[in-house]
């Protein structure tokens, strides 16, 4: 019932999930993916997070950090989120599904980064915030056109090639990802890494680069 057809990137379905008008796939591409967000997902709920230690410009001094239990339990449950948004994203066969799901990883990054109260750290979580937020307008946006245009948004039809999306909504749906997952991208990301708990820490980068390579093969194949 369900074929993938030849022009997308990512190669044939190996399983497919319905939920009703919705159905979600792996491909041996997205299959990859979503492998790499388990093993980072199970890795954020069984790790230990890391004691942060400074040391001094210029001497042989060095400090530890005390973390706040109660932040890294914070931290913890938003990477988790995090993850499992990711996967979501890379499995979904829906278009809008996919934005949605975008638009939580940039959610939950934010949660993640914001977490630690460092005035450096806090500054960068906020401009990061205004850019996520102002990223869900061409995300969405993208997606308003891919519908208004082609009539649906069922990647199953959509990467037939029989119907013709518009450029404007690709490039809408790669600037909207930029910005909700713009780890990789964003000038502060020095100060945003200041940020303590890592494993947590390292799921903003994860989710970003997934999510770019999730929509790069959902706009070239459309």
């Amino acid at each position: 019932m369900f074929n993938l057809p030849t022009t997308n990137i990512g190669g044939p379905e190996v399983f497919v999930l319905e939920f009703g008008d919705i159905v979600a796939y792996f491909s041996p591409y997205t299959a990859a993916l979503f492998v790499f967000a388990l093993i980072f997902t199970a890795l954020v709920i069984v790790s230990r997070p890391e004691r942060q230690v400074d040391i001094a410009f210029g001497g042989d001094a060095y400090y530890t950090k005390e973390v706040d239990p109660n932040l890294l339990r914070f931290q913890r449950f938003m990477a988790i989120a995090c993850g499992l948004a990711t996967l979501g994203a890379v499995m979904t066969g829906d278009v809008f599904n996919f934005t949605l799901f975008a638009s939580m990883v940039g959610i939950t990054n934010i949660g993640i980064v914001a977490a630690y109260r460092n005035r450096h750290v806090l500054n960068a979580a906020f401009q990061y915030g205004i850019v996520a937020m102002l990223a869900t307008v061409p995300l969405f946006g993208g997606a308003a056109i891919v519908l208004a245009g082609t009539g649906t948004l069922s990647m199953w039809e959509l990467f037939g090639g029989a119907m013709a999306v518009p450029l404007i909504a690709k490039a809408f749906l790669v600037l909207g990802v930029m910005g909700e997952g713009m780890a990789p991208f964003y000038i502060a990301k020095a100060e945003i890494t200041r940020a303590q708990g890592a494993p947590f820490i390292l799921m903003v980068h994860v989710s970003s680069l997934l999510l770019f390579l999730r929509v790069t093969e959902i706009v070239i194949s459309m």
